[in-house]
């Protein structure tokens, strides 16, 4: 009888025991309900980027318009290395799908021509964080790394742009020409050493494109646009270097969903003394950048 009544009460010790382990893991239960809600709340995963591939730059511009961008190239006399020169030669990359470009370098009696093109797929690792913002943010960085003069009017890229402006795609420049009374008249004097933070330098000496106010009228200064892609800018730089002829490069930059397009064009007269057009190369770097971005679907 004795030894029963020890069974029983190990019995109820050993029940007593695992109704505890029950009340735990009725508890633990409950906390796991939570977690199935939590992971609810955060596996609403950012949507992905438009783009999943990237086209071959290389192949993407018309002959039409090298020729254009690239006076000379026609004028190649080896047949051969002339197509090699509309060809380009493509950027080394690793992954084809994430980043591409394409260089073209075209040398001629009067100057040196160089088009640079480069496509980026933004691909965001946050689950949280779509490609399209990662993408947005990586261009943000790119745009403050190009350090754009501040817009002298109300706004650089206003509805008002278009007027005054003979670019057949709406340049958004016209803007500057709206500028205070006191930027008009400096950027109008070329003799005025405090006619933009930039434009400190003479003129005979500027370092960059927005610095000489008599190369780059105030219309033609780097700034932001409104007509292509989600957003985009331009920048313009001049760059003397000591006893050779000025170069400009020309940058076009702009934003389609998560793939960011760069474009650089340069041109360095053989001359010295002669500098490049601003706006005529504005023109073909933005009229190019249109294409692509159309060929692309934005």
């Amino acid at each position: 009888m004795q030894r029963k009544a020890y069974v029983s009460g190990a019995a109820a010790l050993l029940a007593a025991l695992l109704a505890g382990c029950t009340g735990g893991s009725g508890e633990g239960g409950a906390a796991d309900d939570s977690n199935p809600g939590d992971t609810g709340a955060t596996s609403a995963a950012a949507e992905p980027g438009r783009y999943r591939t990237l086209p071959d730059p290389c192949t993407a511009i018309r002959q039409e318009t090298l020729d254009a961008l690239l006076p000379g190239i026609r004028q190649i006399a080896d047949e051969e290395q002339r197509e090699r020169a509309y060809e380009g030669e493509p950027t080394l990359t690793y992954d084809t799908d994430r980043k591409v470009g394409c260089d073209w370098k075209v040398e001629s009696a009067q100057a040196t021509h160089r088009l640079f093109v480069d496509f980026e797929r933004v691909v965001s690792y946050d689950g949280s964080v779509s490609d399209d913002d990662e993408a947005q943010s990586l261009y943000a960085s790119k745009e403050l790394a190009a350090d754009l003069p501040e817009p002298t009017g109300t706004s650089g890229t206003s509805g008002a742009s278009g007027e005054g402006s003979d670019d057949p795609d709406g340049s958004p420049s016209a803007p500057s020409s709206s500028s205070s009374p006191s930027s008009s008249s400096s950027s109008s004097s070329s003799s005025s050493s405090s006619s933009s933070p930039s434009a400190s330098a003479s003129p005979s000496s500027s370092p960059s494109a927005s610095a000489s106010a008599g190369s780059t009228p105030a219309e033609l200064q780097p700034r932001v646009l409104d007509d292509l892609g989600d957003e985009a800018f331009l920048d313009d730089e001049l760059n003397s270097t000591g006893s050779t002829a000025e170069r400009r490069t020309v940058t076009v930059a702009f934003r389609t969903s998560n793939v960011i397009v760069t474009i650089e064009y340069a041109e360095q007269p053989t001359t010295v003394g002669v500098v490049p057009d601003s706006k005529e190369m504005q023109d073909r770097a933005r009229k190019l950048a249109a294409g692509l971005a159309d060929a692309l679907g934005g």
